[in-house]
């Protein structure tokens, strides 16, 4: 995923941030037993999601893959040649 830059943008960044605090505030609340506590965390997840999804609509995630391109890079792909055997490979045979 590193070669692709899967999730490297400020609205992925944020969003899951917020939703990591909400899973601790809804851990914390869940062991000392406080329902309200527990359910503001899940609340807050949802916020980390909603917070993700808005700032990716304002232009700060990913932007999507033209078909052209995606056709382009699966051509690329496939002119490649495969890759050869390690020479102990070759030497056993």
């Amino acid at each position: 995923m590193a070669g692709s830059s899967h999730g490297h943008t400020p609205a992925a960044w944020t969003g899951v941030t917020i939703a990591t605090i909400g899973f601790c505030v809804a851990g914390v609340f869940m062991v000392a037993a406080n329902p309200l506590g527990f359910w503001a965390g899940v609340a807050v997840i949802i916020l980390g999601g909603v917070v993700g999804l808005a700032m990716k609509a304002a232009g700060l995630g990913m932007p999507k893959e033209s078909e052209a391109h995606v056709r382009a890079r699966s051509q690329a792909n496939q002119a490649q040649p495969a890759t050869a055997q390690p020479a102990t490979a070759q030497a056993s045979s």
